[in-house]
């Protein structure tokens, strides 16, 4: 497997303020999560990736080559960044072509290459339009289609799906994944929203004040358990003390009772409870773990 990104204990510090301390990670082909709140130093460590800023000590590798001292290494990568920073007066289809030439692509082929990007992130029809006038979901889709107009090895996203509505967010998401279905590009995506992270990663590297505190397959996180959760339509409180009286205590998670560690025969105290308290099921099924997790656990 390729390693597209490495940090080597990178480290980087503002005066007296430490944003990246001393950290380590790869991120390798396929969707990558950056994964932490704000101040956390992700936003650091992709401009450290991309040579805007330089490291402290330490290395930021880009293929193997180090970002600070490469720009054709560079050139290699997509970003985009998580403000506004799109031309209003400009349409999209004269932004993304000029964005391609300035990568190294002829006229001709790069205003190609922006008519089938626009056409992928669902703007072809816009194309002709002032950007000025897009909505924010448009502006983000723009932001996207100019990472990838120069046909790059690896988009870095900071924070994609900021300022969207949750239909947007889905769409954005979606749309991320096909990316690195469609066109073979991988992806990193910062973020500091659990779901966006879990619903379209296949690894995850979590940051917490400058510190890597997790990282792994996302579905090493999230895998289920032999714990079940169920969720009643009515008598919740009777099935507690049906479940009790059977040797059972169940935790409470928001709608859900949990049941951890159940074998065996424990299903049939389950289901007698349930019949015992007239309590009609809604839903019986493993529990999953969640990414919330890992900051609970690193937080005890």
């Amino acid at each position: 497997m390729t390693t597209l990104l490495a940090a080597r204990d990178l480290r980087k510090s503002y005066g007296g303020v430490i944003a990246l301390d001393g950290i380590d990670f790869e991120v390798n082909e396929g969707v990558t999560g950056l994964l932490g709140a704000n101040g956390a130093g992700k936003s650091t460590a992709i401009k450290l990736f991309l040579g805007l800023i330089n490291p402290t000590s330490g290395s930021a590798e880009v293929l193997g080559e180090d970002a600070a001292s490469s720009v054709e290494i560079r050139a290699r990568l997509g970003y985009m960044p998580e403000h506004d920073c799109l031309p209003g007066n400009v349409a999209a289809a004269e932004f993304l072509t000029h964005m391609a030439e300035l990568s190294g692509l002829p006229p001709a082929y790069a205003r190609s290459r922006a008519a089938d990007t626009l056409r992928h992130v669902g703007l072809f029809e816009e194309r002709y339009r002032p950007m000025g006038g897009y909505s924010t979901g448009m502006k983000q889709r723009v932001k996207l289609a100019q990472t990838l107009v120069h046909d790059p090895v690896l988009v870095l996203l900071d924070e994609p799906t900021a300022g969207l509505d949750p239909g947007g967010r889905e769409e954005m998401l979606t749309l991320i994944r096909r990316t690195g279905q469609e066109f073979g590009i991988s992806l990193m995506l910062s973020s500091h929203l659990m779901g966006d992270i879990e619903r379209t990663c296949d690894s995850i590297i979590v940051l917490d004040a400058g510190k890597v505190v997790e990282q792994g397959a996302v579905t090493s996180f999230t895998e289920e358990t032999e714990s079940i959760a169920i969720e009643v339509d009515e008598n919740r409180e009777q099935l507690i003390e049906a479940l009790k009286e059977r040797g059972i205590t169940p935790l409470i998670d928001g709608s859900a009772l949990v049941i951890e560690g159940v074998i065996g025969d424990q299903y049939d105290l389950i289901r007698d409870a349930l019949v015992a308290a007239n309590a009609p099921l809604r839903r019986m099924a493993p529990r999953r773990h969640e990414l919330t997790e890992i900051f609970e656990r690193n937080g005890e």
